[in-house]
């Protein structure tokens, strides 16, 4: 996966909306993660975990985010979009990327724990799939990691 030295102005922009998004919801007592969804150079979906405060085991960040834009735009497809998450998605939302027909994903943190892009399994790659998804990794991936490590730090 490419590493933030790859990434554009334009994709540390955006992980640093996501990662604003998961301070929100960190602020809440969630896990922090944030996701944008951008079309065009502009974002048109926002969304952090909040599966605690919504009781809801679906209500992760990429989840979010794309019901958000899903609903503004009035399309369950999302085609010629990109995601921007500060976590590696897990195989939930992965389905639902491709499910949404989203073009490209750009990820901080790799999961190794749940990980479904590269950490336990290369989901994306599956050749079952009726989409195709492109995949970037690494992007702001320290910041996205220290505030992992610091809101679990702090539960313990």
């Amino acid at each position: 996966m490419p590493d933030q030295n790859n990434a554009t102005e334009q994709d540390i922009l955006f992980m640093q909306e996501a990662l604003q998004l998961a301070e929100q919801g960190a602020a809440l007592g969630e896990v922090p993660v944030g996701a944008v969804l951008v079309q065009e150079g502009e974002i048109i979906g926002r969304g952090f975990n909040c599966p605690i405060s919504l009781n809801d085991p679906s209500a992760h960040a990429e989840v979010q985010a794309i019901r958000d834009a899903a609903t503004q735009l009035k399309n369950y497809r999302l085609p010629q979009t990109t995601l921007y998450v500060t976590l590696e998605p897990c195989h939930m939302c992965a389905g639902l990327i491709v499910h949404a027909r989203i073009a490209k994903v750009v990820f901080a943190a790799s999961e190794p724990r749940a990980g479904a892009v590269e950490s336990r399994g290369c989901f994306f790659s599956q050749s079952f799939l009726n989409h195709r998804v492109v995949v970037e990794g690494g992007v702001l991936a320290r910041e996205s990691a220290q505030m992992l490590r610091a809101f679990f730090r702090a539960r313990r």
